[in-house]
């Protein structure tokens, strides 16, 4: 039996998960965070920590961005199959959703990426949408700076690089950003698929909670192993030296091709806005 879901609901939803992501941050986050704090080698990096958890209870206490960037808005929505919209476009209401939240926001997109013409109203939001079991809506909304995200790398590599080639590709896509993406960073990992869906689950790999370990035994462990050897590499918190470049390392996998080995890396910054609701 269908289960009819007014998109007004739908807008709602997304004005609110938006409005809030922009100064309330992630528990997981701000608690991976707090822990990570102690080992931290670097006086500096433990001071850059201390500060961002300050603005941080400082952004929710005054309800103001964490961040002057408050991004592109990324929807993300998991319908169930049997879920029946009602009252108008769920597509439109969904950027009603956006524009109303970004009223009091930073407007940062451009309608054409060469003309350059900011839209005024931080639409559109991009939009992906998942059919899965039952009749529930899931949104997720993912408010994504663009310094983290001009970071981002993808690679078409042939399947005899292996595991170390994949290794080598995240650390060098993590040490090539440098401060650029605001350390500590969570990196999102996508493996196989094809050039236009290893992308998409290296996004989608940043809308898991932090401390959540992959089920699948072996990438839960290339996920360790990664973060282990990121957090080598001296970058600190924001990018001035210690320990902590990274708190998380997670990825997302899908079937590939014999000749391929697709790889991408999408990094979020140290003011990883996320939000999620279900309908």
């Amino acid at each position: 039996m269908l289960r009819q879901i007014p998109v007004a609901r739908i807008r709602t939803a997304v004005e609110t998960l938006l409005t809030e992501a922009a100064y309330r941050l992630p528990a997981d986050y701000l608690a991976s965070l707090e822990a990570a704090a102690p080992s931290e080698p670097s006086p500096i990096g433990q001071q850059v920590i201390e500060l961002l958890l300050e603005n941080s209870a400082y952004a929710q206490a005054e309800q103001i961005a964490t961040c002057q960037d408050t991004g592109m808005a990324m929807l993300f929505l998991e319908v169930g199959q049997d879920v029946h919209f009602t009252g108008g476009a769920v597509n439109a209401a969904i950027q009603d959703g956006v524009r109303a939240a970004y009223t009091g926001l930073r407007k940062s997109v451009v309608g054409d990426p060469i003309r350059r013409a900011n839209t005024g109203d931080n639409t559109p939001g991009l939009i992906h949408y998942e059919i899965v079991p039952g009749d529930r809506v899931a949104i997720t909304a993912l408010q994504k700076g663009f310094g983290a995200e001009l970071m981002s790398r993808l690679q078409m590599f042939p399947p005899s690089v292996g595991v170390e080639g994949v290794i080598r590709f995240v650390i060098e896509t993590v040490e090539l950003a440098g401060p650029n993406a605001c350390p500590p960073v969570i990196v999102g990992v996508g493996l196989g698929g094809s050039f236009n869906t290893v992308a998409h689950q290296a996004k989608k790999a940043l809308l898991r909670p932090i401390g959540s370990l992959h089920p699948v035994p072996h990438l839960a462990e290339l996920e360790a192993d990664l973060l282990a050897a990121i957090n080598r590499t001296g970058i600190g918190p924001q990018g001035l030296g210690g320990r902590i470049t990274a708190l998380a390392v997670h990825i997302e996998a899908q079937a590939t091709h014999i000749a391929a080995l697709p790889v991408a890396v999408n990094l979020n910054c140290s003011a990883p806005r996320r939000a999620r609701v279900e309908i």
